[in-house]
């Protein structure tokens, strides 16, 4: 198994994307990229911690690459948007790709430029490429939140 780590806005309806790919073993929601030890979902929606909403992604390279996930990362949140998703703002809706490898860096890092290269946003591509440090679950009334309440979505 392998390790990605995603910040797209709220957490809840980027889980449940990526829960949906064949190849992704778990999820779970969290904070990352913050400086705050144990945060909890009160402390980061203070936007004073500057942990970003994130979603670690256990998956089987064997059945679904990195880069199929970048590609689904880019197509469910709009990453131009700067520190915000939709009504949601502040850095915890930041768009960030937190990498575990030198090989997720760069891939990340290809994507953005050849999506940049195609045009393919109306504005510049705002997605943060840092290293993945320590996440920290959220409280586990938000893990699978929309699945525990029937839901498909909640973001844009």
């Amino acid at each position: 198994m392998a390790k990605a780590t995603f910040a797209a806005g709220c957490f809840w309806g980027v889980e449940a994307c990526f829960q949906q790919l064949p190849g992704v073993a778990a999820t779970a929601v969290g904070y990352e990229g913050g400086k705050l030890d144990n945060p909890t979902y009160n402390d980061v929606c203070t936007d004073r911690t500057g942990h970003a909403e994130a979603v670690e992604i256990d998956y089987d390279p064997a059945q679904i690459t990195y880069e199929k996930l970048l590609s689904e990362f880019f197509k469910l949140h709009d990453p131009t948007q700067l520190n915000r998703q939709g009504a949601d703002w502040g850095t915890q809706y930041r768009s960030a790709i937190f990498f575990h490898s030198p090989e997720q860096e760069a891939a990340a890092k290809q994507t953005i430029a050849r999506l940049t290269a195609e045009n393919r946003f109306n504005k510049p591509i705002a997605t943060q490429v840092v290293p993945a440090e320590t996440f920290w679950r959220a409280e586990e009334y938000h893990q699978k939140y929309l699945e525990k309440r029937g839901a498909i979505s909640c973001h844009i």
